[in-house]
């Protein structure tokens, strides 16, 4: 063999072994640095690739019982940064409400004990973006009763007036696991929505790969001033007309700044945890933004 030929030969199976080591072990977190995107620019990111708590810079959270009447109490304890990833842990455990009313109509204030604990994290005032890319990697739990979310809020206007993207959620829809797809915007009645939903059932997934479950997975949300659109690993899941997300009194949501927030909940849509193990596990390994 001459020398040129041994040169490219070499040059062949280097190519061949870095793009080996480029493979991302979809079993594992990705601790590559961000993906170049042409045409845009890394705006920020999070790459949970520290131990404790996330980073109080980026994220706050939600506290007690918040909406939907969901069974769990949020708190910060159940969301920490370990091997990689932000998990978030939805656990079964009896805590005392001190909003607790005797008495009261109001579900919040009903209920003496939670049952169930759980972490939803946000990044309201610390971290907002007007259009842009939005990429979460993320690894789901199934389990009855769960129900993670991957989403954004605007910044002005109560809901859902301010607009709401639901870039992912994981919940049981009349008894059928599914994952979601949604946009939400305000209608002539407050705090009721109008949706541009997508309910995919979970089956679609598994009967191509059974493994699924165990996996994490890429959830996308390409958003300018004419569309937003959310892929899950490169299929398109939804995608709506900016111009048709447009409020009674003429505001658009969807043309204001959004934050992030991150949470698993326990229940509600989620179905019965009852007989699930504990914790139920979510897993997020990065969120990056990009924007043009």
């Amino acid at each position: 063999m001459n020398k040129n030929k041994l040169y490219i030969l070499l040059f062949v199976n280097c190519s061949i072994y870095l793009l080996s080591c480029q493979r991302v072990d979809p079993y594992k977190p990705d601790f590559r640095k961000p993906a170049k995107i042409k045409g845009m620019t890394l705006v920020w990111n999070d790459e949970f690739n520290t131990t404790g708590k996330p980073d109080p810079a980026n994220w706050t959270y939600e506290n007690g019982f918040v909406r939907n009447e969901e069974l769990q109490w949020y708190q910060a304890e159940n969301a920490n940064c370990k091997k990689g990833v932000l998990l978030i842990e939805g656990r079964r455990e009896k805590i005392s409400n001190p909003g607790y009313a005797a008495g009261s109509s109001d579900w919040r204030s009903s209920r003496e004990f939670a049952e169930y604990t759980s972490a939803s994290i946000n990044s309201a005032v610390l971290r907002q973006f007007q259009f842009g890319r939005f990429e979460v990697r993320a690894r789901i739990d199934t389990a009855s009763g769960a129900w993670p979310a991957i989403w954004t809020l605007g910044v002005s206007r109560e809901w859902p007036s301010g607009g709401e993207i639901d870039i992912m959620e994981f919940y049981r829809w009349k008894g059928v696991p599914a994952i979601l797809a949604n946009f939400a915007w305000g209608t002539e009645e407050r705090w009721v929505a109008k949706w541009d939903d997508l309910k995919k059932p979970f089956s679609d997934f598994t009967k191509n790969d059974p493994e699924w479950a165990k996996k994490f997975h890429i959830w996308r949300m390409d958003w300018d001033k004419d569309s937003i659109k959310i892929f899950l690993d490169d299929l398109l899941l939804n995608d709506v007309a900016v111009n048709d997300c447009v409020n009674p009194d003429g505001f658009n949501p969807f043309l204001q700044p959004h934050y992030i927030l991150l949470n698993l909940a326990i229940g509600g849509n989620g179905g019965d945890p009852s007989k699930s193990y504990s914790p139920i596990k979510y897993e997020v390994d990065w969120v990056r933004v990009y924007q043009r």
